[in-house]
C-alpha cells in the first residue's frame, strides 16, 4: 500500500497536516489563484482537494466545483465542510485517473498534492490528464514546495509539538536527489507511530518541462501566490500553465 493511500495516515495525521490557521488561509489564496489565473468563474477541479478547504472557497465565489480526492476520509471532511453548497460535486478517485475532457476552466492542485507515484509516468500521467480536463482557454495553477525551496531552507529533522503531542520530522533524498524521503514520527501518552512519505519534488525547470511535454504550450513560475519572482527569495513553486 502506497502512504497515500493509507487512511490511517491522513486521520493520524490531519490535525498536523490541516490545523485551524491552513484554513483561514485559504480564502485569501483562492482570491490569489483568480487572481493569476484571471478566472473568476466558471467551472474549476479542486484536483486532490483534501479536506475541501479550496472547494469551499471556490463554491462561495460561484464556482461549479468537481472535488477529487483519493482519500474517502478526507472527501467526508470536504462534503461536511461545504454541505451548505448546491454547487459542489465530490469524486472518490486516484488522481491519475481522474479525466473529463473539455470540462473546466480552471484547475487547480494546491499544497504540495502532486509527484507521489513512484513511476514517473504516471505523475506525467496525471498532468496530461489535467490538460484534457481543461476547456479551451481554460488555466491550470499547481502550488508546492520545490526542489530549490526545499533545498533552501533545509533541515534533516523537526519536532513539533502542539497539545501534548509530538510530530517529529526526519528528511533524507534517495540517490539522484529525485524524490524525497520524509519519516513523520507522532508521540502521543506515550505511544508513538512512524509514517513513511515518498515523494518526487521537482525543480521548477523540471515541472516546467514535464507540463509542456503534457500539452501546455504556456507555462509560467511563480515565488509565491503573490507572483513574486521564482528566484532566490522563491517561498514556494506556483507554476500556471495553459
Amino acid at each position: 500500500m502506497e502512504w497515500f493511500t493509507d487512511e490511517s495516515f491522513w486521520k493520524d495525521m490531519y490535525d498536523w497536516l490541516f490545523p485551524p490557521e491552513r484554513f483561514q488561509a485559504a480564502k485569501e489564496q483562492i482570491e490569489k489563484v483568480a487572481s493569476i489565473t484571471g478566472i473568476y468563474n466558471g467551472t474549476a477541479l479542486d484536483l486532490c482537494c483534501g479536506p475541501g478547504r479550496h472547494t469551499y472557497e471556490l463554491a462561495k465565489l460561484g464556482f461549479e466545483v468537481t472535488a477529487v480526492d483519493a482519500s474517502e476520509f478526507l472527501l467526508n471532511r470536504a462534503r461536511e465542510l461545504c454541505s451548505g453548497f448546491s454547487n459542489v460535486r465530490f469524486v472518490h478517485a486516484d488522481m491519475k485517473d481522474f479525466v473529463e475532457p473539455d470540462r473546466f476552466d480552471l484547475v487547480i492542485n494546491m499544497f504540495t498534492s502532486f509527484g507521489y507515484f513512484k513511476d514517473n509516468e504516471d505523475n506525467l500521467k496525471v498532468l496530461r490528464n489535467m490538460r484534457k480536463s481543461l476547456k479551451n482557454g481554460g488555466k491550470l495553477l499547481m502550488e508546492m514546495s520545490s526542489k530549490e525551496v526545499v533545498l533552501k531552507n533545509y533541515k534533516d529533522s523537526i519536532v513539533t509539538e502542539r497539545d501534548q503531542k509530538m510530530l517529529i520530522e526526519k528528511h533524507s533524498f534517495e540517490p539522484g536527489m529525485a524524490r524525497m524521503i520524509n519519516d513523520w514520527i507522532v508521540l502521543e501518552k506515550g505511544v508513538y507511530k512512524t509514517y513513511r512519505l515518498e515523494h518526487y519534488v521537482y525543480s521548477a525547470l523540471e515541472l516546467k518541462m514535464m507540463l509542456q511535454a503534457s500539452g501546455f504550450d504556456n507555462v509560467h513560475c511563480y515565488g509565491s501566490l503573490d507572483k513574486d519572482p521564482y528566484d532566490l527569495n522563491a517561498r514556494r513553486l506556483v507554476v500556471l500553465a495553459y
